[in-house]
This record gives structure tokens, C-alpha cells and sequence, in this order.
């Protein structure tokens, strides 16, 4: 008699070891996503050191320490992603949906800080269009602390890099959202943890960029 083969629903494999579709898919993007950021940062690089000019010294124009406060943030949400995947692999369901929330608050946290930063800098007259004729910013270059000639391409190649970034870790945030949803159902477990494991990939990814955007733009 002939037996029915009985289809289960695939799992991850034992603590991240195998590449199932889900897992490959994420890498396939990420690597994408690599060739867009590395795209937007060699243009930076090479409109930075190629400009007609002096750059504007990130210090007079941005504000380095909320942002640093920002980037530890980022950092810690990843450290907290980290925790989620190891409780989920454990069996820890009520650490998992713990470590999750809390990636959540520190990523929609950087979000709103750095809405609150663009903002400001809108305020004193930093748009990614130049300097605003008028404004605190505009005396600045009026006296020669912020070169005139190169004030248009520092607007737009910041607003541009930071702007997609802001937007990835906006993502990310809603995609975790969707993820903690599940989680808050059931639907992870030590054997079937896929969800977490992804979207802990992406995330990485954007905690990873945000540093190597923030040592070149704020900090050099």
C-alpha cells in the first residue's frame, strides 16, 4: 500500500546554521543595498574632496552631540536585537517579545530625533537646496565661516544620505512592528524562528551604515 507523504512546513534550521529562501532573499537585498549606500558615499567623498573649496566644518553646521546621542541609541537597539534573536532561539517567549519592543522604541526614537534634527537645522537655514538668505546660517557664510561655494552640495549630499538612511530604519521599524505582532500570537518558537532572524539581519545592516555615515559626515 502505498504511503502519502505527509509536507511539513520548513523550519529554520538549528540556531541560524542553514540558508533557507527567506534568510537568502534578505542577504540577496542587502547586498543591493550595499551598492547603494557605497553609490551615495563615494559621490559624497568625491564632491567633498573634489568641491571648489573648503567643506563646512560639520561642528558649525550640525549638531554632532544630539547626534552621537542618536547613533548610541541605534547602537543599542541593535544590541537588544541581538537578545531577541538568542531568546527566541531558547524558547523565551516573553523575553523575545521584551527585546523586541524595546528595538522598536530605539529605532522609532532615532526616527524622531532625527526628524527633531532636520527641523532644527531647517530653522537655522540649512536646506538641501544651501544656506536660506536671512537666516542664522546665512550670516555665518557672510563672515566666512561657512564656505559660500560649497554650502549648496553639503546640503543635498546630507539630506540625501541621511534622508535614505532615515528612511531604511523607518522601514525596519514597521517591519519589526509586524514581527512583534507575531510574536505576541505565538508565532515564533526555538525551532521556527525565521521572522526574527531576517528582519535581525536588515537591521544590522542599517545600524552598520549609520556608523560609517556618521564618522564621514559628522565627524571628519
Amino acid at each position: 500500500m502505498a504511503h502519502v507523504a505527509v509536507m511539513e512546513p520548513p523550519v529554520a534550521a538549528e540556531h541560524g546554521a542553514g540558508v533557507y529562501n527567506e534568510k537568502l532573499g534578505m542577504w540577496i537585498f542587502l547586498g543591493s543595498e550595499v551598492m547603494f549606500f557605497t553609490a551615495l558615499i563615494g559621490s559624497y567623498i568625491i564632491l567633498r574632496f573634489g568641491a571648489p573649496g573648503e567643506w563646512a566644518r560639520p561642528g558649525v553646521v550640525l549638531n554632532v552631540p544630539i547626534t552621537a546621542f542618536n547613533t548610541f541609541l541605534l547602537i543599542c537597539s541593535s544590541v537588544s536585537m541581538v537578545k531577541a534573536y538568542a531568546a527566541v532561539v531558547d524558547g523565551d517567549q516573553q523575553k523575545l517579545k521584551l527585546w523586541l519592543l524595546l528595538t522598536i522604541l530605539a529605532g522609532a526614537s532615532f526616527v524622531g530625533v532625527q526628524v527633531y534634527e532636520y527641523t532644527h537645522l531647517v530653522h537655522r537655514g540649512f536646506l538641501p537646496s544651501g544656506i536660506r538668505e536671512g537666516s542664522e546660517l546665512a550670516e555665518l557664510v557672510a563672515q566666512g565661516t561657512i564656505p559660500e561655494a560649497t554650502a549648496s552640495i553639503y546640503g543635498s549630499t546630507f539630506y540625501i544620505m541621511t534622508g535614505f538612511h532615515g528612511f531604511h530604519v523607518t522601514c525596519g521599524v514597521v517591519s519589526m512592528i509586524w514581527v512583534y505582532l507575531k510574536a505576541l500570537r505565538g508565532g515564533y518558537s526555538a525551532t521556527d524562528y525565521r521572522g526574527v532572524e531576517v528582519i535581525g539581519l536588515y537591521w544590522h545592516f542599517v545600524d552598520l551604515v549609520w556608523i560609517i555615515l556618521f564618522t564621514i559626515v559628522y565627524l571628519v
